[in-house]
């Protein structure tokens, strides 16, 4: 028997329409050879066409899943997305601060892309507070970033300027995506023992209505990398390119904005197994 995979755990709400949330992170996961462990935050009523509701699990059972996940098996990475609501974001906070788990990637998801809110105030504050100072990387998109900071982020000085006051705020590194500009730029940024260091990573914007799910995809991607010992420069290359390919492999689905394809990969291996000719019989 080979090697055990890497166990990576995603904490994060439940997506009917499985473009984003656990089931999403699950195929990340499964995608880049790990295993993938979940702790349900919340459950939604969505579809590609927007949120409808957000109703939070009990912190009480979040803090239960997560004991018991810990005590069974070993986590190489773990995934953060959507929390809910402050009494979640604590139990989460408190989780991590006993266990001291590695690569911690929190994708500090504030609303989403139809505008629900995905965490209450208090919730926001404890994120703030508890869960950005122990995570490696934090990986907000513009607006994200914006709301977290208080400033203005639309353009690569303001990213540059918006990581500088999450690091202030605790963060070791940042990685503030850019898929909502003009100009599809990510600027990673983290501390070095020469200081901050900050890197630009540039691609082209792609066309498309297959976009719903693009920061989960990211974060677990990178969380995947991490816990395949990857340097984090590396980590975020390989996952901005897995999701630009889940992107442009996307099959349109739904009548809003439709999932990026997370198992793509494993289409296209069976497709080339499939169109092999298969040996003549004699």
């Amino acid at each position: 028997m080979g090697q055990a995979p890497p166990v990576v755990l995603t904490i994060a709400g439940f997506d009917p329409s499985s473009g984003a949330g656990v089931t999403a992170d699950i195929k990340t996961i499964a995608a880049h050879g790990c295993y993938g462990v979940s702790c349900i935050t919340a459950l939604t009523v969505q579809s590609t066409k927007g949120v409808r509701r957000v109703e939070p699990v009990s912190a009480d059972l979040v803090a239960e899943t997560l004991t018991e996940l810990v005590a069974d098996v070993e986590i190489a990475a773990v995934h953060i997305g959507m929390l809910a609501s402050g009494k979640v974001v604590r139990a989460v906070a408190d989780f991590l601060a006993k266990e001291k788990l590695p690569n911690v990637v929190l994708d500090p998801i504030l609303k989403s892309t139809s505008g629900a809110n995905l965490v209450d105030p208090s919730g926001a504050r404890l994120l703030i507070e508890r869960i950005l100072p122990i995570a490696a990387v934090v990986t907000p998109n513009v607006d994200e970033a914006s709301a977290l900071t208080g400033l203005a982020v639309t353009n690569p000085d303001q990213m540059r300027a918006a990581a500088l006051k999450l690091h202030e705020m605790g963060a070791a590194a940042v990685v503030v995506t850019g898929g909502h500009l003009e100009k599809a730029i990510d600027l990673l940024s983290f501390k070095t023992r020469r200081g901050v260091e900050q890197e630009i990573f540039k691609s082209d914007r792609q066309r498309s209505n297959s976009t719903h799910g693009t920061g989960c995809a990211f974060a677990s991607a990178i969380a995947c990398h991490l816990a395949q010992d990857r340097g984090l420069p590396e980590a975020v290359l390989l996952a901005k390119a897995y999701v630009a390919a889940a992107i442009s492999n996307a099959h349109p689905m739904g009548r809003g904005i439709g999932p990026v394809h997370h198992l793509y990969r494993m289409y296209q291996q069976r497709r080339v197994v499939i169109d092999k000719d298969p040996e003549p019989v004699h």
